[in-house]
């Protein structure tokens, strides 16, 4: 099947498999699996941060990252379709009793800094503490503009407030910034990186941060249900990611762009394309298109308005399978 729902299908390679085969192990609970220790200190160095925490999702390492920064009763502003807001089942409320305050993002995926401004609460007893403003970066495909970030963090800092970026797909932003990713870190406090999407490993993501916060995250990815024990088996396919799959991303993004021309000329209603996705109205049609499209080896989410994700596990020419299809069912 060419699978086109999300970057987070993508299967190790067979060099990941062989590093994840012979990868040195310990007992990640007490600190001596060799593997994770080397995975969590070459990210923290790419980042130019002073440690990181291997987290067996991102979903856990969105929830840790908040818990670490927020109290009970405390608050973080966010994005009204920012994913640890709206898909991450209200962890953050229910199990941190820490109140989300949602905002709208602009265009290009930013949080207006004037409107988080008028969402931080005054030191009042009626009001939950202000603690936190998350980002997202990338954001439905978008990459954040780089003086937003530094103007956030500057915000952030003038505010009393911490920074995180929620960073998925950051790496992916990186390569379309043309850029090392501590030029964009420097500017928060924490940030994950999904290693199970487009750079291509079966599980984890990573935390990143100061020592002292890395500490603390530590504590509540133990009380999550985060502690592993021999887990240096899947921080071997991170490290492998990390070392091999990064600059590739350049390849989905071009893809993206050639599919969504391909879809253009078919007469394809696309909506725009960014990084490694582009978004394709079809309207009432969805279902008859996802069933079409099945039918013929291709799996896509139907809806009104269909999200395409390209990534390391489908190449131009069964892309151009993709829009031959697409435009077969155009034509019918």
């Amino acid at each position: 099947m060419i699978d086109l729902r999300s970057d987070t299908v993508t299967r190790p390679s067979r060099a990941m498999l062989e590093k994840m085969f012979s990868a040195p192990v310990g007992d990640d609970v007490y600190g001596d699996d060799p593997t994770v220790n080397e995975l969590q200190n070459y990210a923290a160095g790419l980042a130019g941060k002073e440690a990181a925490l291997f987290l067996p999702t991102g979903t856990q390492a969105n929830l840790v990252a908040l818990l670490t920064h927020c109290q009970r009763g405390e608050e973080y502003i966010a994005g009204q379709g920012a994913h640890n807001y709206l898909y991450e089942a209200g962890g953050a409320a229910v199990l941190g009793s820490i109140q989300p305050q949602p905002i709208d993002a602009a265009a290009d995926g930013t949080l207006p800094l004037d409107k988080v401004a008028a969402k931080i609460k005054a030191d009042d007893i009626h009001f939950a503490r202000t603690r936190l403003l998350s980002l997202e970066n990338t954001h439905n495909g978008k990459v954040l503009p780089r003086e937003y970030l530094r103007e956030a963090w500057e915000f952030t800092r003038q505010r009393n407030l911490a920074l995180h970026v929620d960073g998925a797909r950051i790496f992916n932003a990186v390569v379309e910034y043309g850029c090392e990713l501590r030029d964009i870190t420097q500017y928060c406090d924490s940030f994950t990186i999904c290693l199970s999407k487009g750079l291509g490993t079966p599980v984890g993501s990573l935390l990143v941060g100061s020592a002292e916060y890395i500490r603390r995250a530590n504590r509540w990815r133990k009380m999550t249900g985060g502690g592993m024990r021999q887990s240096g088996i899947l921080a071997a396919a991170g490290l492998y990611a990390l070392q091999h799959n990064v600059e590739r991303l350049k390849e989905d993004h071009d893809n993206a762009a050639w599919l969504a021309g391909q879809l253009r000329e078919a007469g394809a209603d696309v909506m725009r394309h960014d990084t490694n996705m582009l978004f394709v109205r079809v309207g009432d049609d969805c279902a008859a298109l996802g069933a079409f499209l099945r039918e013929r080896g291709v799996l896509i989410n139907a809806s009104p308005i269909v999200r395409l994700v390209t990534h390391l596990d489908v190449n131009r020419a069964q892309l151009a399978e993709v829009a031959g299809h697409w435009q077969a069912f155009m034509q019918r």
